[in-house]
């Protein structure tokens, strides 16, 4: 039972990839792989904007505590010079503490400013590299575009392609129906001259009128086969007396033909 259900899953992956592959399009598959590309890149983009918010930040922090850092220590010596000991010892011990917050703020300040550069740099190469696969995205899709394009010509004219085989179908089904209704219809004419169907309308030629038509017929054969014998003997004015004499003769049996016919009398 697992091989079976083996089997079937993979029967059903091969379809499912065959389809998928009908209908995938090489083109719109690149230009969402770029779009996935720029968005990426946006998002680099941003990340250098929020270090660089945050470097600038640091930036104004350090100056406000280094303004503090002045004001204090000046604020110590006026104590000093007015004998305010111990007002200057604790402006000094303030100062001192701001420094340390100044000191942390700097090695942060140091550490974002190398995470901006580096995120500057991914950015730049990735930019640069967007910018290459959009010039080979446009290339491949023009070559698809053209190939494709190629295909459907060579297919129409060699008639391979959907469009054109149902086309060849559609003549050759009505080739061969007229070939059909022309058989039919020579077949009725041969039907209706031997007297085996009867026409209706009274048009068709009765078995008389066909016998004197295919004597008729004989006789200028004939007339025309004496005719190129007298021609290849020499053409001499004998030989023409003699096809005008068989001519006369075989006219006068036509014209005694339909007395030997015999009479049909009215019903």
């Amino acid at each position: 039972m697992s091989g079976v259900m083996k089997r079937m899953g993979m029967i059903f992956r091969a379809k499912a990839n065959k389809a998928l592959d009908r209908a995938e399009d090489p083109r719109e598959t690149l230009d969402y792989s770029y779009q996935k590309q720029l968005e990426l890149l946006q998002k680099v983009r941003r990340g250098v904007a929020d270090v660089a918010t945050s470097r600038k930040r640091l930036e104004l922090q350090l100056a406000q505590l280094n303004k503090q850092s002045t004001t204090l220590e000046d604020q110590g010596r006026k104590a000093l010079a007015l004998g305010r000991e111990d007002l200057a010892r604790e402006a000094l011990s303030r100062r001192a503490a701001l420094q340390q917050q100044v000191t942390d703020l700097e090695t942060q300040h140091q550490t974002l400013q190398g995470e901006e550069e580096k995120l500057t740099l991914a950015a730049q190469r990735l930019q640069a590299k967007v910018d290459a696969f959009r010039t080979k995205k446009e290339t491949i899709k023009a070559t698809y575009t053209a190939a494709q394009a190629q295909t459907r010509i060579g297919e129409a004219f060699t008639g391979i392609s959907e469009e054109m085989g149902d086309v060849g179908l559609a003549i050759q089904r009505a080739e061969d129906k007229t070939a059909q209704l022309q058989a039919r219809a020579g077949a009725i004419d041969e039907l209706l001259a031997s007297g085996a169907l009867d026409d209706p309308t009274g048009m068709a030629k009765d078995d008389i009128q066909a016998e004197l038509d295919r004597l008729s017929g004989g006789t200028d054969v004939e007339l025309e086969l004496q005719r190129m014998k007298a021609e290849l003997a020499g053409g001499s004015s004998s030989g023409q007396q003699a096809i005008e004499g068989g001519a006369g003769q075989q006219q006068s049996q036509s014209q005694q033909q339909p007395k030997d016919t015999p009479r049909f009398d009215k019903q």
